[in-house]
């Protein structure tokens, strides 16, 4: 075999293309910011707009960017309407991509193609889909939607349009923390699939609806709904040690752990889990962080297995009283910024992404002249 025709199960270690948007080399950064330091100092709003446009905004250029996002926060009473039809038990995520889809009719650039109208686009979706969630959420419970107040952050507008009142300062902190982790993260699989349609010459809300269909898979964006069963499961702190070992001797897969590109642990993760832990402690829950690092312990001895960010995130949005259902739906309300950029420079400097696959069929051989 020559090494033209070397095959990497899950593209494993494949360099699949350029980007100077994100890199997990000596650490994530953002355009060339340490995103620990990032999540301390900055806010999704500004996060987003350095993943959109290259660089933190100044203080002039957040306002407008906050007043052009905030802009876009209405939906198409035709969208309303079709949350009321669709079937109340219908998966959020599964919502949530039908939504971008019938946005992109009510885009008046939707098939442009150019990169100045596909940053556009972005910035009209990233104001439109945490509406588009919370909306429908209230809608399938029987419950009115609210209306976008313009005095609030991302966070905290999210926050207030699910609930109809607004959140504490800490919660709302934690959450945008937690979008500002998930907003973007290189080649992941959804991003790369974003890519992938945008290489076709596709607009921007077919990618974000690719993207969507990528990031619903348990083994993507999905594990963050699977660490309270984990922990429910687990029992209790005094409880866990045995259910984990349990679940090991089982050979059973716990979402949460592991990554395949963070052998030691993900940095994202470490930042926050204390966010987890005082929004736990605000909740009264704090049985299942001390469950958590229970099986933490446990298989960073016997795994060598450590925490992704799904984990800490899945604690930390049940503390905040979320339901599970709308876990994912946030983490595309945080990505679809990184998903963006991404389809942005991928415009920019466009070859058709083609790869080869390693026939493992039959050899060459003659129909026969009766065939069956």
């Amino acid at each position: 075999m020559n090494s033209s025709e070397e095959y990497s199960p899950g593209l494993e270690g494949v360099i699949g293309g350029e980007t100077a948007i994100s890199t997990i080399t000596d650490g994530l950064s953002y355009r060339g910011y340490a995103v620990p330091e990032l999540a301390e100092k900055g806010t999704f709003d500004d996060i987003a707009y350095l993943l959109l446009h290259g660089d933190l905004p100044s203080g002039g250029q957040r306002a407008d960017f906050r007043k052009r996002v905030m802009a876009t926060q209405q939906l198409p009473d035709a969208l309303i309407n079709l949350f009321r039809a669709l079937p109340r038990e219908t998966p959020p995520m599964d919502v949530l991509r039908t939504a971008v889809s019938v946005l992109a009719h009510y885009d008046p650039e939707a098939q442009e193609l150019s990169p100045a109208a596909s940053l556009r686009k972005a910035e009209r979706l990233l104001g439109q889909i945490p509406v588009a969630i919370a909306a429908q959420w209230r809608i399938a419970h029987g419950l009115p939607a609210y209306t976008a107040s313009p005095d609030l952050g991302h966070a905290a507008s999210f926050l207030y349009l699910l609930r109809g009142k607004e959140a504490s300062p800490d919660a709302v902190r934690a959450l945008d923390v937690s979008l500002i982790l998930y907003a973007e993260h290189e080649f992941n699989a959804s991003t790369f699939t974003a890519r992938v349609v945008c290489s076709t010459e596709s607009d921007l809300h077919s990618c974000i609806v690719a993207a969507i269909g990528a990031l619903k898979g348990r083994l993507h964006g999905g594990a963050n709904e699977k660490v309270m069963d984990a922990l429910r499961a687990a029992g209790g702190p005094s409880t866990a040690e045995r259910w984990v070992r349990d679940a090991l001797a089982r050979k059973e897969k716990l979402m949460g752990f592991g990554h395949r590109v963070y052998k030691a642990g993900d940095v994202r993760a470490a930042v926050l889990t204390p966010y987890a832990r005082r929004a736990a402690e605000a909740a009264g829950q704090l049985q299942w962080e001390e469950t958590a690092a229970v099986i933490e312990r446990v298989l960073a001895a016997e795994k060598n297995l450590h925490p992704n960010l799904d984990w800490p995130a899945g604690r930390l949005y049940h503390a905040l009283g979320l339901e599970v259902p709308l876990y994912t739906p946030i983490f595309v309300m945080a990505r679809v910024a990184g998903w963006s950029a991404h389809v942005i420079e991928q415009q920019g400097r466009n070859r058709l992404i083609r790869p080869r696959s390693r026939y493992i069929g039959p050899p060459r051989r003659a129909v026969p002249a009766d065939p069956v």
